[in-house]
């Protein structure tokens, strides 16, 4: 049997009804147009149209106006008065009848196959016949009753309640005349337990400064993008045989003013690409922007999805931050963190009362290390609202590529768990089926749809076919992460020389698998961190002796198959770990061995462009060759680097002991002449400069290799070598 008028006006004074334009706005019974409006603070109202008052039903803040439907205008404003005698007029927002959802988007929603779910949820600025305004959507499925609250309505749950789209869960609004800029959140009464939660928008777009959390309305699109040709070339170029050479950044601590505040996105802009260029970094990599209440987490700990960080200003700023950086040709990937997020109660922990983005088991939906939450990536709109949140940064903010953090906890059931703390899949296993389907799907779409924009997985296990395509059964990312290589390598160098002999092994084994993936190589802030120290002070030695062994780390890594990675203060040897508070040491620049490995990595990141022999084949194994890696006595490796035409050879030898080796024979692949192109050792880095202007090929098979040229390999110190033409010319020094 249909409620009764008392029994919807009684609903709604005691702000629990889940469609209230069953009741109020303007509507017509008996022959007469009704218009009927609820305003908690009022103590007068009047159609202001007709300048005519309204009758109250009681003293609860109900009036009601009654006359000739022809009188009254479709869309009517009212004006009131508070108990404090100020006046407002507005339209009458119950009176805007029809819903402003599409049902199809609704249905792809529900469905799990709505990729763009934050154009249509959230707060957005919007116009009905001419009315502008703000549609407010959003998602609460065990609410009895959603309210849109804010500076505009004295944060009171009882001023606008929300309608609920059927089944869906959907729950929307349109407020008329409200500006951008206002402050919002979502008052969620649960059906079950009567609870009343106060939450941020999931799909906010803008929120104050921490530790204050409310949304904020955003401006109505408009920024004026001038990047067109970068984002053609990047959809158009071949990037697996690209260079690749990434500078990872934390906004907060790169640098900041003399006061020690944040600069703001665009101060950034202009100063990071200056310095990307200087030291010719091709991408920047930003720990997480995404709104985070809490500084400490660096930003991995999200509650605003679809919102860059105010701390270093509004989303035009950070719009501004990526087009200046395509405009001097350097590309903009951004970590991001869907696999956990944190128990913050005004964000999406239990967000309607319910399991809602989470398991309701905490055997699924706890990460313990990091005391968060894990997302249910088997529910459909969980699944929409992270692969949107990917989307809206590739589309609504022009970024390059998203490093997807902490794959690994994603993919196991029993990540960081004891036998009996976690459930298995349905066939027994411990891989989490969900997450796997949700990462294909993520993969597939985003880069399906934006060719160019590079999905990365920081995973950390030997999971298989990561970066293969999902129609072979892989993951789909497009890159990952090789920390086996990372962890390897600086095992390896933190031993003193006189060891390294017997730990040959950490440096050869990485080959035996460095083509199955699409490998990044990483020196990321989670080495420079928690006690273990910078990469400076994890060499061993004496000082020279710690910037040499420095020196060479570099010139192995960027000799080595893969893509770069160098975590901010670490191309300058900082000697403290990082301290997310703080800026980086940039002082100690002004001291020769710090301005020698700044000046190192520059020259590295030059080689590495211009020589397609270190980048071509980085995926690949024609592009990688050993001459001998057997050599574990003296603690020598030496190999081939080759590109796609058979001139691209370089010739790379390291010596990982303090101790010259003079007369050292290495097989090589042709006759004639070959000119060192790169030494880490020279004075220009703050080496002894030893080594090789030049080397001859001898007609002396050495190493299974028809010629050989005999080197002086400087100590603790790698070298390059380049096939000089018959004019003379084998590169630039």
């Amino acid at each position: 049997m249909p409620a009764s008028i008392e029994e919807h006006l009684a609903r709604i004074l005691e702000a629990r009804h889940h469609d209230p334009f069953q009741i109020l706005g303007r509507r017509e019974e008996a022959w007469e147009a009704v218009l009927r409006v609820h305003l908690p603070h009022a103590r007068e109202a009047r159609v202001a149209d007709l300048d005519e008052p309204m009758t109250p039903l009681g003293a609860h803040g109900l009036y009601e106006w009654r006359g000739s439907a022809e009188r009254l205008p479709r869309r009517p404003r009212i004006r009131w008065w508070d108990h404090d005698g100020a006046e407002r007029e507005q339209h009458d927002p119950y009176s805007f009848e029809a819903p402003q959802l599409p049902d199809f988007d609704i249905h792809l929603f529900n469905e799990g196959r709505h990729w763009h779910a934050y154009r249509f949820l959230g707060a957005h600025p919007h116009s009905v016949d001419g009315v502008p305004g703000v549609r407010f959507a959003v998602w609460a499925p065990a609410a009895e009753r959603v309210s849109v609250v804010g500076d505009f309505n004295r944060w009171d749950g009882r001023c606008h309640p929300m309608r609920v789209r059927g089944g869906s869960g959907v729950w929307e609004l349109f407020l008329p005349d409200l500006p951008p800029g206002s402050l919002y959140k979502y008052e969620i009464r649960n059906r079950d337990t009567g609870a009343v939660l106060l939450k941020t928008d999931p799909y906010g777009q803008q929120f104050e400064l921490r530790p204050q959390t409310a949304g904020i309305v955003p401006q109505p699109g408009g920024f004026a993008w001038a990047d067109q040709d970068w984002l053609h070339r990047r959809a158009a170029e071949d990037w697996l045989h690209r260079p690749m050479s990434v500078y990872e950044v934390h906004l907060g601590s790169w640098q900041q003013d003399e006061d020690g505040h944040f600069l703001n996105y665009r101060e950034l802009a202009r100063r990071l690409v200056a310095y990307v260029r200087e030291t010719g970094f091709t991408h920047v990599e930003l720990l997480p922007v995404t709104e985070h209440p809490y500084d400490g987490s660096w930003g991995y700990q999200t509650t605003g999805y679809y919102a860059p960080t105010s701390r270093f200003g509004t989303p035009d700023d950070f719009r501004f931050f990526v087009n200046h950086c395509h405009e001097h040709g350097i590309g903009v990937i951004l970590d991001w963190a869907p696999g956990h997020f944190p128990r913050d109660a005004h964000a999406l922990a239990r967000f309607d009362g319910s399991a809602l983005y989470e398991h309701e088991d905490p055997r699924l939906g706890e990460h313990r290390d990091w005391g968060t939450l894990i997302f249910n990536y088997g529910r459909n709109e969980v699944k929409n609202f992270l692969i949107s949140s990917a989307m809206y940064w590739v589309e609504e903010f022009h970024i390059d590529g998203l490093r997807v953090d902490a794959v690994a906890s994603m993919l196991y059931l029993d990540y960081s768990r004891e036998e009996g703390d976690w459930l298995p899949n349905k066939f027994g296993g411990n891989e989490n089926l969900d997450a796997i389907q949700f990462l294909r799907d993520l993969n597939s779409s985003v880069q399906g749809r934006h060719p160019g924009a590079l999905i990365i997985a920081e995973e950390s296990t030997s999971w298989p076919q990561v970066t293969r395509p999902t129609w072979l059964g892989g993951l789909g990312f497009a890159l990952k992460w090789n920390m086996g290589w990372m962890n390897d390598t600086l095992e390896y160098f933190k031993k003193d020389p006189v060891h390294r002999h017997f730990h040959h092994d950490q440096l050869t084994f990485g080959l035996l698998y460095a083509f199955t993936e699409n490998f990044v190589l990483p020196f990321s802030h989670d080495e420079v961190v928690h006690g273990k120290r910078s990469l400076l002070y994890r060499m061993p030695g004496d000082e020279w002796q710690r910037f040499a062994n420095l020196r060479l780390l570099y010139t192995y890594m960027w000799t080595y198959p893969g893509k770069k990675l160098l975590f901010m203060g670490c191309e300058y040897g900082q000697g403290n770990e990082w301290d997310a508070a703080r800026a980086l040491e940039w002082h100690l620049l002004q001291y020769p061995f710090h301005a020698g490995v700044r000046q190192l990595v520059g020259d590295l990141n030059a080689l590495y462009t211009r020589e397609p022999a270190l980048h071509h084949f980085d995926f690949e194994w024609q592009g990688f060759e050993w001459i001998d890696c057997h050599d574990a006595w003296q603690s020598v490796l030496s190999y081939l680097r080759k590109g796609p035409d058979p001139a691209d050879v370089l010739v790379c030898a390291m010596n990982f002991t303090p101790v010259p080796r003079e007369g050292y024979r290495i097989g090589v692949p042709a006759p004639g002449r070959y000119r060192e192109v790169l030494n880490s050792d020279s004075h220009f880095y703050g080496g002894s400069n030893l080594g090789n202007l030049e080397a001859e090929a001898e007609d002396i098979p050495w190493m299974g290799r028809p010629y050989s040229v005999v080197l002086t390999l400087p100590p603790l110190a790698g070298i390059v070598l380049r096939p000089m033409d018959a004019s003379g010319q084998g590169g630039e020094d």
